[in-house]
């Protein structure tokens, strides 16, 4: 895959763990434990972003 296939590829993933950390903390009874999971792994996606925009 090439770098911009891997950087859209992130990218796609990084808006959709937004919107569920949004769907989530919108729901009446949201999972803490849930939405701090998805936000690091939003968090390890910008970071690998980052990186892959770097080099």
């Amino acid at each position: 895959m090439s770098l911009n296939g891997r950087i859209s590829e992130l990218a796609a993933k990084h808006r959709h763990l937004d919107e569920q950390i949004a769907a989530e903390q919108k729901r009446p009874s949201s999972d803490d434990l849930t939405v701090k999971d998805l936000k690091r792994q939003k968090l390890k996606i910008k970071e690998q972003l980052r990186q892959l925009k770097a080099s």
